[in-house]
């Protein structure tokens, strides 16, 4: 956090410590609590084990093996040792929770949050119509005295993004805890609030109107513990972390407002200055109605803050100008459209005065307070405010329309892809592949592509993958030679030769062969997304044998064979399955492992993500 300036302000025997960020602002941070250790669960069972590694099976049911060490959570049921579901020690409320997890074939678990409400996680990797039982869906309620399915009010995932058995997921979640009254009354229910699953977004704002089935209590709670299943099979989990919310939020009281009419640039003297109206208010809000679209409202009341800290304060006045006092001090400067500045609010009761003046009578008026800090979600005081910037409605490319795409492409670290072909299949699977270097630059599981920034208005010419994206890092020639160190030279047309020479279908329309010469060579790169879901087929093939030159399949922190010819990639992050025996190369390149194969008539492998 910046600061330019500090101010404090003595009131009587309480005082309001107001601290002044001029010069940008950050929200400070939450209270994260990282859980890493079975010290932290409640009487773990002993199918419950910390570990340094773990492997999950892609193709045999339940089968996880871990090794000495920590940092993962492993729980590896066996008929003699039952599964048994694992409990934090802490109790949370509101929260943002993430989490990595891995699942072998068949896998079945979920985290409950606060015990009560179920994040499924199942291998559902191929499945293209998910459903509340699926990986990452909101499970159902349950009602045995139910007539029919005694099951409902579940919720499926917007769109699989799930990634094959074995390999590490990533699931984040913003909870909002019901909330009581002072008898315990239920006055507003739970919220899933955001979920992503691998990146993706797969809820939004989902209200959750008791326990999904299962739940540790029928009656709801304020606080719960997360609850990590382990009675339905074998799972991993790493780097779970709690981000707390448990700061009450400040209060507007007593509300009045005075609304002069006319168009202000700077404030009037309010003591001689007309008011057009004067009243009380049950909220802020800037939807004002007068003949010429100009006015200023000035409003005033109480602030009660509950506990002491830091507040993150912004303002929006668009069309005008406007400021915030507290406690008589102004917090937040005379500006136009607003501001924003972290203040040290001390608990108690406050004055508190907002002006919002609209002046220029076309733009919309909209007025808009929000308030977060530490332990508090960004809490909206105005009935009013601006909304973010909204954008066209999406324009989403179905794959058996179009099932091939040209477009920009633009990857991590700022990289386009000006030359990007993009084919994609109603099973979910989907690749781009990118003209000007003879490279597969993406492949992805989930929705196809979004145009809306290459087609709405004037555009960019850029789509955007909709699903879980597995980047391959910076374009680069899939085949290339060795340079004096025995480093294969992939970025440098110097000297390759190399000519694009187009792509052509095959048997399916997203089905390419793109073909270009390299080295003297000509080349076919056929890819083939697989049918079963599973990910893509890739056979590159060459009119001659390169002397000295190398495929290069994958490049990646580390590479591993974990059965014969099956290749595990990254931390986990894909695999490779050779055909025909093929024995690659692994070459260690700079902090990388490389997985070569030196060029001949044909190489053939699968990739499953």
């Amino acid at each position: 956090m910046h600061t330019n300036r500090k101010l404090c302000v003595r009131l009587g025997k309480g005082y309001l410590m107001v601290l002044l960020c001029l010069s940008g602002y950050q929200v400070t941070a939450q209270e994260t609590i990282h859980l890493t250790t079975l010290d932290q669960f409640k009487d773990p069972g002993k199918s419950w084990t910390e570990a340094g590694e773990v492997q999950g099976s892609l193709t045999v049911d339940g089968s996880m093996k871990s090794s000495k060490g920590n940092g993962i959570l492993v729980n590896i049921p066996t008929k003699r040792e039952k599964g048994k579901d694992l409990y934090t020690n802490e109790s949370f409320g509101d929260m943002d929770m993430e989490v990595d997890f891995l699942l072998t074939k068949g896998s079945n678990s979920g985290i409950y949050i606060q015990g009560m409400y179920e994040i499924q996680l199942i291998d559902s990797w191929t499945n293209v119509s998910p459903k509340s039982g699926d990986n990452g869906g909101i499970y159902e309620r349950w009602d045995e005295s139910r007539t029919g399915a005694k099951g409902y009010n579940g919720y499926a995932p917007r769109q699989n993004a799930s990634k094959a058995p074995g390999l590490w997921q990533h699931l984040k979640v913003s909870f909002q805890a019901p909330r009581f009254d002072d008898l315990g009354n239920k006055i507003a229910p739970a919220k899933m609030i955001r979920v992503e699953l691998n990146g993706v977004l797969i809820h939004d704002n989902v209200t959750l109107d008791g326990p999904t089935r299962g739940a540790m209590f029928s009656k709801e709670v304020a606080k719960g513990p997360l609850r990590l299943q382990g009675d339905h099979g074998a799972v991993a989990f790493r780097n779970l972390k709690v981000k707390t919310y448990d700061t009450p939020a400040p209060k507007l009281l007593d509300l009045s407002y005075i609304l002069y009419e006319g168009e202000y640039q700077q404030l009037p003297d309010f003591a001689s200055a007309t008011a057009a109206q004067n009243n009380s208010a049950s909220f802020l809000t800037g939807n004002i109605r007068t003949k010429s679209k100009q006015f200023l409202i000035r409003y005033k009341g109480k602030l009660q803050v509950e506990e002491a800290g830091d507040y993150h304060i912004a303002l929006q006045v668009p069309g005008g100008m406007g400021n915030i006092k507290i406690a008589g001090q102004e917090v937040i400067e005379l500006t136009r459209n607003g501001g924003q500045h972290m203040v040290k609010l001390q608990a108690g009761t406050h004055d508190f005065e907002l002006v919002y003046s609209k002046f220029q009578d076309w733009v919309n008026s909209a007025l808009g307070l929000s308030i977060s800090g530490t332990g508090l979600r960004d809490t909206q005081y105005s009935q009013s405010a601006a909304p973010d910037r909204v954008g066209a409605d999406p324009i989403l490319v179905d794959p058996v329309t179009q099932p091939v795409l040209r477009s920009f492409m633009d990857l991590p670290g700022r990289i386009r892809v000006t030359h990007a072909v993009s084919a994609g299949s109603t099973n979910g699977v989907h690749y781009t592949y990118d003209l000007a270097h003879g490279s597969l630059i993406q492949v992805w599981r989930g929705g196809f592509l979004d145009a809306t920034p290459m087609w709405n208005s004037r555009g960019d010419g850029s789509s955007r993958p909709r699903g879980a994206v597995q980047y391959f890092g910076e374009p680069a020639f899939a085949i290339g030679s060795q340079d004096a160190d025995g480093v294969l030279v992939l970025n440098d047309t110097t000297g390759t030769g190399f000519k694009p020479e187009g792509y052509s279908i095959q048997d399916d329309p997203n089905h390419l062969a793109f073909q270009y010469r390299i080295h003297g060579l000509k080349v076919i790169d056929d890819i083939e997304i697989l049918s079963s879901g599973e990910g893509i087929k890739r056979k590159i093939t060459t009119d001659g044998e390169g002397n000295d030159l190398y495929i290069r399949v994958a490049s990646a922190s580390a590479i591993k064979e974990i059965e014969n010819g099956l290749y595990l990639i990254g931390e986990k992050a894909y695999y490779i399955q050779f055909e025909g025996g093929q024995k690659p190369i692994l070459k260690n390149a700079s902090n990388t492992t490389e997985l070569l194969l030196p060029v001949g008539t044909s190489v053939t492998y699968s990739m499953f993500f």
